[in-house]
């Protein structure tokens, strides 16, 4: 296991004070938690980067202690304390979904997971998403969700082709590392995206070329050549220059929920990924500075009339060739950068 260029540790120490005061504002007399393994050279760089920022801090070895130590250790802290999981996969306590249930103790989280998909450079990759920006996250992340939420028709342009949507949103949705509205503080990091869907999701209609899916084991997957989807009344009706893994992706979804449903609109925001400098983790890769798309019918976050939650299995992530984003006829987004 190689470690990690110093010099990205020590930016890292620097991106996580900043998640530390600005994001999570994390403050004694309060006391802080952090459960990490040793598995990984980006878990260990990681953790280097806490040690550094939280000198005062209890760290438990997930993989050193019993996991009624680990339950101890969760018992011990106070609503308003702090907890880091740092996790090459993702840690398993029984039935214990840990980031739900420590939220329900008043506890703040924050969660580093599926490190182990992002070896090498891509752990510098990583590390340099976590720097926090405040006037761009919390400026255009709100000024974006402000053109959204009054915004009556949207257009992705890219490689020439139109995906439209002429019905409306849902409010959108800031993951922008601004908890003062929240119920709970924190959640999994990098940050970085503002996201929605159609009100009418049969209003969304055209094609669109995809350069990276998520595959079915959750990693980024990149066809040599971009996928074009074509959409007609909210449906994929047909993948042209499709992959054998993305027509398995297409078909596991067909076969357990009927059609294949275009629901997800996300605006990602995270300066550190772009359609070149990827990372293996889908769930990562989802902040990237652009447009990504959701297939299947599983959108929890927005119920709607005929879907139910118990046969809506699938949420894909799919990522858009995108050279212009416009809202009401107003370009928010061209160049790799979102001018809302």
């Amino acid at each position: 296991m190689q470690a990690l260029p110093p010099s990205a540790i020590d930016a890292a120490q620097g991106s996580v004070r900043d998640i530390l005061d600005i994001v999570v504002e994390h403050a004694a007399p309060h006391r802080a938690l952090v459960v990490y393994d040793a598995r990984t050279a980006l878990a260990a760089a990681l953790t280097e980067a806490y040690r550094r920022n939280l000198p005062d801090a209890t760290f438990v070895d997930f993989d050193a202690v019993d996991p009624e130590q680990v339950h101890a250790a969760f018992g011990s802290m106070q609503s308003g304390d702090l907890v880091v999981l740092i996790q090459s996969t993702n840690f398993r306590l029984e039935a214990f979904r840990i980031r739900v249930e420590l939220f329900k103790l008043g506890l703040k989280v924050i969660e580093h997971v599926h490190l182990a998909r992002m070896p090498g450079v891509q752990g510098e990759l990583y590390l340099e998403s976590l720097a926090y920006d405040p006037g761009y996250y919390r400026g255009v992340g709100k000024a974006l969700k402000a053109r959204i939420d009054s915004a009556a028709r949207a257009v992705v342009r890219g490689d020439g082709l139109e995906l439209v949507f002429e019905s409306g949103f849902e409010p959108a949705k800031l993951n922008v590392g601004d908890y003062s509205e929240m119920n709970n503080v924190g959640g999994q990091f990098p940050i970085g995206e503002v996201f929605t869907e159609a009100r009418d999701l049969e209003a969304v209609n055209g094609r669109v070329r995809v350069h990276v899916f998520g595959d079915t084991t959750y990693h980024v997957n990149r066809p040599e050549t971009p996928i074009t989807l074509v959409v007609e009344k909210g449906r994929v009706v047909d993948a042209i220059d499709s992959t054998p893994e993305f027509d398995t992706v297409l078909s596991i979804i067909r076969r357990d929920e009927g059609e294949v449903w275009l629901r997800e609109l996300g605006f990602g925001m995270n300066r550190a990924f772009t359609r070149e400098r990827r990372v293996d983790d889908i769930g990562t890769y989802e902040r990237m500075c652009g447009i990504h798309l959701s297939l299947g019918a599983k959108h929890g976050v927005y119920p709607k009339p005929g879907f139910k939650r118990k046969d809506a299995r699938y949420h894909i992530d799919v990522f858009a060739v995108t050279d212009a984003v416009l809202l009401d006829g107003e370009t928010v987004y061209a160049e790799g950068a979102w001018r809302a």
